[in-house]
């Protein structure tokens, strides 16, 4: 018998993934069940916002975008940071059968324009912005469509009120790769790059309710869970694992005070809404790991059941040590725009093994490693990594000559290098473009990078290629030493001796005070290799 797409069915632990068939819907469920549950927490007083307050401000939304001109189907941008204004924003739109694409408030308003104009947006949503962040303005002087002001007030008491009077006038229809949207589409996500080169991933309402079902059935994520919002929401991460999922399955998500993660506020507003778990980039678990003994409320934990870790590989020392503080697991997850964020994840205990250095089993996908050749490696063989199932994108908008490079068959081929085991776990070994090529030595600095972090003392770690007349590359590393700690290069050579071959030993070890990330927490490869290898 056939299941209905609204149906969900419960998996072999005896869980029900939320039925839901996208954007649309996300809230239904829980407004009819759950009215008067909290949905968000909002505002630097930690105001609650229930499920029927949210549902209710996004319908405004659609409302009111209801006599602007535009159409189902059409693109429209916002530009907000992590708050109760791009909530609505975001499900009011998709209410109205609009597609939208989440945009970094930080961006100067000369790449959100580049943005705007090749996705073809035709109007641009605009809630709050970070302090010092460049704001596009409601004439339209700094973007080429209409920028509408949205803003929500929630009182004390709960009560919300929504500040937004588009009007009429949304930009006419003129180019720009939204004409291949229809209105299946919910979501354009920009992938990490320049304004002119980044992809442009379309995810249809179907993707979103593939990933959503997934993330909540990996983490069994229910009306008891809540987190903070650590990772922006204008990308996967914290759009699909932090935002979507939790409020999908009923959970409660705070929104910090500024619109983003702020260390010295982080335990407060975890405590404040009794969080059971969160999610983040390893940059931001290095941060809490260095704070810990000073900062971590360990007499007053929150009630967490695990943390996850995704967007870039996650040093297993690292991970140890976090666990060891927070007294749970700490999950490694892997993913990437093209696949709605999870396709691969540790299990929560009792669903299997923790394979601390993996990323765990595949997630409501399929993954194979494949070969120079094309065929199937075996179990332990580095290949590259190919994703196929519902929560892959269909392609690129505006490149079909990537998208005929990327997406083969169904298959997502990611670029990424890895293995899997007898066991199906899924290791990590890097990225086929970063391999530094020294005198016919392929070497991953993701690898180098992981042997460097866990030398004592070292705290993070970039490895980057130098330029080389007669072995064409040299390996170049910088490396943060923890705060307190006084390791020096010699000793981080000796070190990484004893556990890399000769030739992946770095040529040229800089001492840095930090390194450059991007939005979503990730090392900035390019930075690093402007920044560390000019002048070698």
């Amino acid at each position: 018998m056939a299941v209905p797409a609204t149906a969900s069915v419960r998996d072999a632990n005896g869980y029900r993934p939320p039925a839901v068939t996208g954007l649309v819907d996300l809230l239904d469920a829980q407004v009819r069940e759950r009215p008067y549950a909290r949905a968000l927490v909002v505002t630097g007083e930690r105001v609650q916002l229930s499920y029927r307050g949210l549902s209710a401000l996004a319908d405004g939304v659609a409302a009111r975008l209801g006599g602007t001109g535009l159409s189902r189907g059409d693109a429209i941008g916002l530009v907000s940071a992590n708050t109760a204004e791009f909530v609505v924003a975001l499900l009011g739109a998709a209410r109205a059968g609009l597609v939208v694409a989440p945009l970094d408030p930080s961006l100067p308003t000369t790449q959100l324009s580049a943005r705007v104009r090749a996705l073809g947006a035709r109007a641009v949503l605009l809630g709050r912005v970070p302090a010092g962040a460049p704001s596009p303005t409601s004439d339209g002087s700094t973007l080429p469509v209409p920028v509408w002001p949205l803003r929500v007030d929630v009182s004390r008491a709960g009560a919300a009120a929504l500040t937004f009077a588009p009007g009429a006038g949304a930009a006419p229809r003129d180019g720009g790769a939204a004409s291949e949207l229809s209105t299946r589409d919910a979501l354009v996500l920009f992938t990490a790059g320049t304004s002119e080169r980044a992809k442009m991933v379309p995810l249809t309402h179907a993707n979103v309710a593939a990933s959503v079902q997934s993330l909540c059935a990996t983490y069994e994520l229910g009306p008891r869970d809540a987190t903070v919002a650590v990772m922006p929401f204008f990308h996967g991460h914290g759009l699909f694992a932090a935002l979507l999922a939790s409020l999908a399955g009923g959970g409660c998500v705070l929104v910090p005070e500024r619109g983003r993660f702020a260390a010295g506020s982080f335990w407060d507003d975890m405590r404040a809404v009794g969080a059971t778990w969160f999610t983040a980039a390893p940059a931001i678990h290095e941060i809490l790991l260095d704070r810990s003994e000073r900062e971590y409320p360990a007499a007053q934990v929150p009630p967490l059941r695990f943390v996850r870790s995704g967007s870039a590989p996650l040093n297993p020392a690292t991970q140890r040590a976090l666990e060891r503080t927070l007294g749970v697991p700490l999950l490694s997850a892997y993913g990437m725009t093209e696949s709605s964020h999870q396709a691969a994840s540790e299990p929560l205990p009792g669903r299997g093994k923790l394979k601390h250095g993996s990323v765990g089993r595949p997630t409501g996908v399929e993954v194979r490693v494949v070969g120079r050749g094309g065929g199937a490696c075996p179990p332990g063989v580095e290949g590259e990594l190919w994703v196929r199932g519902p929560t892959v994108a269909r392609g690129y908008l505006g490149d079909r000559e990537l998208t005929a490079h990327t997406f083969v068959d169904g298959w997502l081929r990611t670029g990424d290098l890895g293995a899997l085991d007898e066991d199906g776990y899924l290791s990590l070994t890097g990225r086929i473009n970063n391999l530094i090529n020294r005198g016919g030595e392929k070497i991953s600095p993701e690898h180098v990078e992981d042997v460097l972090a866990g030398c004592p003392g070292v705290s993070e770690a970039a490895v980057f290629a130098l330029p080389d007349a007669v072995y064409g590359q040299r390996v170049g590393a910088a490396v943060v030493v923890r705060e307190g700690e006084s390791v020096g290069a010699d000793e981080i050579l000796r070190y990484c001796r004893d556990r890399l071959a000769a030739f992946e030993v770095p040529d040229r070890l800089d001492m840095v005070g930090s390194l450059p990330y991007t939005a979503k927490g990730a090392l900035d490869r390019k930075a690093v290799q402007a920044r560390f290898a000019a002048g070698s």
